[in-house]
């Protein structure tokens, strides 16, 4: 795998060994583009083949070498955009299932055409340049385009030989003193592939936004017929549980071969942050899921998990995985308008208090637990003080507000959310107050539903002032269908009066941040265990500037051909959140 910097002159840079374990609580962004260039030599580190271009490469030689059909079977991607530029990828596979992890790929080099273009249709170069797809990081491509013109839609693809990629669609960011235009910015989460089909995804790219959150979830490591639905699932997962480097990288493969994923990528350029399933269900920094089952491969399996996320993501070179470590919280802005600060809540936190699930636990609220250790902390709320932009964003992974789901005096919370480290969430939220951040906003996935809510610095007195918004995306497929009921009869809403709306079907959630307002449509696929479905408004919520909060615009009403409308219980609501193998 190799990266180009796109200068206007081709400048190929090849990845050496990894480097040593670094300490994760204080691996900084700040300090790992330096510690990148220890990776990254200047020079090739093996012979590509005999040709130099790789678009003059014919058929016949690219078969003598072991690429015999077309390797752009995983599309492409774009991701981390900035005001003069953003990354491009692909992955090399000619099979993508195959169980080696390889794609069917042969165990040498390829150099990979890359082109930038102005149009459309794909008639004015504006960059372009050669990167070689080594088979140690599974033949995959990030080049790193820059000094382009900012604000502006630019459409890249790929080349090996006769061998053309799909086109793919990125932008660059307003200039960092502009606001620019409206930003549509959609936001995803839980793409389980056996429960159903990836029609979100579809729909999500025929919205043109420009920009896509993925916050977590976007494979997830079960063999088939063990995390099942009522039913039974619609399709099958390839390979065992994914534990080594190979099973990773075949699962990724077997997501990214999927038509529907393939055209949200190509659709805009993405932000990616994981959650748990990308490794491992609840794992908590170097703690798997369930401690007392032995995992002495836990480490191993955590790095290889990283090393294929990392290979198969639109990512900067700042991401690269060292060990068991990968930096993967860091902020993108977009102008004066937003600055989405992507956090990881993962790598760095405490083990959940009194196991998984929900609970009435004491060390909730101890205050030297932490979800996003103290560097990542530090960084965020340091990163509050400086921001001028009219919009903070918080991408990340877990419910933020508090949900109680009792309705007496006990505390009942989910442990593995931020009601397990209260702590925590009460010294960002008061890091956002006291910076005087404009307009904080949440955006959380996890939990497999749609929901909205106001932000309190006290839970537990309704009538204090809201301090933000949290706009919570449902699944993209995990769970199956749902079914959709009336939101002001959920319990929960009943029990926490800064929880707005909910609903149990699938799809994504679709803005429009200007300056004055940030609407938020949460769109529903009524069917992903079928294909082809259609998408709607179920409602829209806006957060007006300065106005902390989210005011409902839009409810549509529940669907009266369904003759029961169910409704939804505390139990049904836990068992759908935490029910796993």
């Amino acid at each position: 795998m190799i990266f180009s910097k796109a200068t206007g002159v081709p400048h190929l840079i090849a990845l050496g060994a990894p480097v040593s374990k670094l300490n994760r609580r204080s691996f900084l962004v700040t300090g790992l583009a330096a510690g990148a260039t220890a990776a990254l030599p200047a020079t090739a580190s093996a012979d590509p083949g005999p040709a130099a271009d790789p678009a003059a490469e014919s058929a016949a030689t690219l078969a003598s070498r072991g690429l015999r059909t077309d390797p752009f079977t995983l599309g492409v991607a774009s991701g981390d955009p900035d005001h003069s530029g953003f990354v491009i990828w692909t992955r090399l596979a000619q099979q993508p299932l195959a169980e080696d992890g390889m794609g069917g790929m042969p165990s040498r080099p390829f150099l990979v055409l890359w082109q930038v273009y102005a149009d459309e249709q794909c008639r004015r170069v504006v960059r372009a340049g050669v990167a070689t797809a080594v088979p140690e990081w599974g033949h995959s491509v990030h080049v790193e385009v820059d000094h382009l013109p900012s604000g502006r839609e630019y459409w890249y693809r790929f080349r090996v030989g006769p061998y053309v990629s799909p086109v793919g669609r990125a932008l660059t960011a307003p200039h960092p003193l502009a606001y620019g235009g409206a930003l549509s910015m959609a936001f995803v989460s839980c793409a389980q592939y056996e429960h159903g089909y990836f029609t979100s995804y579809r729909r999500l790219a025929e919205e043109h936004p420009d920009l896509v959150l993925h916050l977590g979830d976007y494979q997830y490591e079960y063999t088939k017929d063990t995390y099942t639905i009522p039913g039974g699932n619609v399709r099958d997962h390839e390979g065992p549980e994914t534990e080594t480097l190979a099973n990773y990288r075949q699962r990724h493969a077997q997501y990214k071969a999927d038509a529907d994923l393939q055209a949200a990528h190509a659709a805009a350029p993405w932000l990616v942050v994981w959650d748990d399933h990308e490794v491992d269900n609840n794992w908590a920094d170097e703690i798997p899921e369930k401690p007392e089952v032995p995992q002495p491969n836990f480490l191993q399996r955590r790095e290889a998990a990283f090393r294929a996320y990392y290979e198969n993501m639109p990512l900067r070179r700042t991401s690269i995985p060292r060990g068991i470590d990968m930096q993967l919280y860091r902020r993108i802005r977009w102008g004066r308008m937003a600055t989405f600060h992507m956090l990881d809540t993962r790598q760095y936190r405490d083990d959940q208090g009194c196991g998984d699930g929900y609970r009435d636990c004491p060390a909730a609220v101890d205050p030297a637990r932490s979800i996003t250790g103290a560097a990542q902390e530090q960084w965020l709320i340091d990163g509050f003080h400086h921001s001028r932009a009219q919009w903070d964003i918080i991408g990340q992974q877990v419910f933020f507000a508090q949900r109680d789901n009792n309705a007496g005096p006990v505390k009942v919370t989910s442990m593995d959310a931020w009601d397990g480290y209260v702590a925590s969430r009460q010294r960002i939220t008061q890091g956002w107050v006291d910076a005087k951040v404009r307009n904080p906003v949440v955006l959380t996935g996890d939990v497999h539903a749609h929901w909205a809510s106001d932000l309190k610095l006290n839970y537990d007195d309704p009538t204090g002032p809201s301090v933000g918004a949290e706009l919570v995306a449902t699944s993209i497929s995990t769970g199956g269908d749902g079914a959709d009921s009336d939101p002001a009869t959920h319990p929960f809403l009943k029990i926490n009066p800064h929880l707005k709306f909910y609903n149990n079907q699938r799809g994504y959630v679709l803005t429009k941040i200007e300056r004055e307002q940030m609407a938020a449509d949460f769109r529903v696929v009524p069917q992903v265990q079928a294909p082809g479905s259609g998408v709607h408004t179920r409602a829209t919520f806006v957060v007006e500037d300065r106005v902390p909060g989210v005011q409902q615009t839009y409810l549509r009403p529940v669907d009266p051909s369904i003759m029961a409308v169910p409704e939804m219980t505390v139990e049904d609501t836990v068992r759908l959140e935490t029910e796993r193998p």
